[in-house]
């Protein structure tokens, strides 16, 4: 066995203690600020397999299983003579999955928000615990954005941004993964409620609320605050039939 074969199969073999980042988990994030750094957009190539290694210092196995994990939340596709891309259709799926027709159906609306109820109430004890004040001060930053956002797509944008920034102080990158993957749905509703009352300044103290409330170490206010925010669209839905689109 040569010595670069037997480098690739020491590290698929690799055992990850627990508490500690697998190599294949440190390759995707490095490949993913990559991305960011050199600004690479939908359908721009990624280095060979090859390349990656190389640059990266990392065997050819954990290369291919890190494109794999990137595959699997649709960030990258593999194309004929071209290899990995970024990918844009992961966003798509999903919104064709939560729409119907030209809209957000009602039911589509209580799911997701149900979702982001469980997501964004349920990390509320860890940031409480693990949060520092540093943190909550970006939360603040963040969320001044939306006041001075000159139309409802960029207040939709900041308001997701917000939301997002909140779970990300979850710590757990499978949880932030998975919200990001339904960021154009959740701009959607987001945006679709700020049509109906386009007062950017209530969300601002709906969030500067929240905040307080992190900032006091008060968990049950801080989920009455979330839940009672994430409900507020439903009253937009609830005059079109179950089932039928906005």
């Amino acid at each position: 066995m040569s010595s670069s074969a037997r480098e690739d199969a020491l590290s698929s073999m690799e055992i990850v203690e627990p508490g500690k980042t697998s190599a294949v988990d440190r390759l995707v994030d490095q490949i993913r600020e990559m991305i960011s750094e050199r600004g690479l957009g939908i359908g721009d190539a990624l280095p060979t397999e090859r390349d990656l290694g190389e640059q990266f210092q990392t065997g050819r196995n954990t290369v291919r299983e890190a494109l794999q994990v990137l595959r699997a939340f649709g960030m990258v596709e593999t194309r004929p003579k071209v290899g990995a891309v970024i990918s844009g259709g992961h966003g798509e799926a999903i919104r064709r999955l939560f729409a119907f027709h030209n809209g957000i159906s009602p039911d589509s609306f209580r799911d997701l928000q149900g979702f982001r109820r469980i997501i964004e109430t349920g990390i509320g004890e860890h940031i409480i615990l693990t949060a520092s004040e540093a943190d909550f001060d970006r939360l603040d930053k963040i969320n001044t954005r939306i006041l001075e956002a000159e139309s409802v797509e960029a207040a939709a944008r900041c308001d997701y941004e917000f939301h997002s920034a909140i779970v990300e102080l979850s710590g757990n990158r499978t949880t932030l993964a998975a919200y990001h993957m339904l960021r154009s749905v959740i701009e959607e509703v987001m945006r679709l409620g700020k049509t109906e009352r386009p007062v950017h300044a209530a969300t601002f103290e709906t969030h500067a609320e929240i905040v307080r409330a992190l900032r006091a170490r008060d968990r049950i206010a801080y989920v009455y605050l979330m839940s009672r925010h994430l409900e507020f669209g439903i009253r937009f839905v609830d005059a079109a039939p179950r089932g039928q689109p906005l």
